[in-house]
């Protein structure tokens, strides 16, 4: 599987299978059409991390560490330091200015870029009710957290493409990455994510990058349909 370096690193594809050889077989049926990888914690138990290496160290491919840590700042710290070493990309850790300033530390001098959770796309106000989030609307919610994140020393945030607009006119996101789930191409199933929009606009909203899982790795032709998404961003 040789990697493609003109591939759009736009395009992350979220490689969201069982285990490390389920996802290997899926990055080979995709092979040099995708150039960058997002591997999550539910393929930590199933080899996630050996594959994440395989795929840089072999493959030449980007990794995008979806692990939103989130704990007491010095087991933040010591779990960040631990994850730099593999040289990846991306980790995510949840926004609180706590954890953020923790992994920043625990980073060090290293490349991998800190990025901050907001609000789950998954996640709509009632369910932040019954979570016993404070009241307050959605998209207020999520710049707030954004600010705060990006204050205390994150390299970008996480959020919903419908709000990247927002978060990339706030001063304290000038210089930082925009990463968003909830991307769907235009007559995919939402599945579980609530707000949502297309790969294109999600950029021009303001994202640097797109997470894009399961209407790739569920299409019969995964490789096609990731070519179809980076051929809309192309036309950007």
């Amino acid at each position: 599987m040789s990697d493609l370096t003109t591939a759009d690193d736009r395009l992350i594809v979220a490689l969201d299978m069982p285990d490390a050889l389920s996802g290997m077989a899926m990055a080979e049926k995709i092979g040099d059409a995708v150039s960058f990888y997002k591997i999550g914690l539910g393929m930590l138990t199933g080899g996630g991390l050996a594959l994440a290496n395989e795929l840089a160290d072999e493959h030449g491919k980007r990794i995008f560490l979806d692990m939103k840590l989130f704990d007491i700042g010095a087991t933040v710290e010591a779990a960040v330091r631990g994850l730099s070493r593999f040289g990846h990309d991306f980790l995510t850790v949840h926004g609180d200015p706590h954890v953020v300033r923790a992994a920043t530390e625990g980073k060090g001098g290293s490349d991998m870029k800190i990025l901050a959770v907001t609000i789950l796309t998954s996640l709509d106000r009632t369910d932040l009710d019954a979570s016993c989030i404070k009241a307050g609307d959605i998209t207020d919610l999520v710049q707030e957290r954004a600010g705060l994140a990006l204050s205390n020393g994150a390299d970008g945030v996480i959020a919903s493409p419908q709000e990247a607009a927002l978060i990339r006119a706030m001063p304290e996101a000038e210089g930082k990455l925009i990463v968003t789930p909830g991307v769907r191409p235009a007559g995919a199933d939402l599945g579980d994510q609530k707000r949502v929009t297309t790969p294109a606009q999600a950029i021009v909203n303001g994202a640097d990058h797109v997470v894009v899982g399961r209407p790739i790795w569920q299409h019969t032709d995964p490789k096609a349909a990731a070519e179809a998404i980076m051929a809309e961003l192309r036309s950007l």
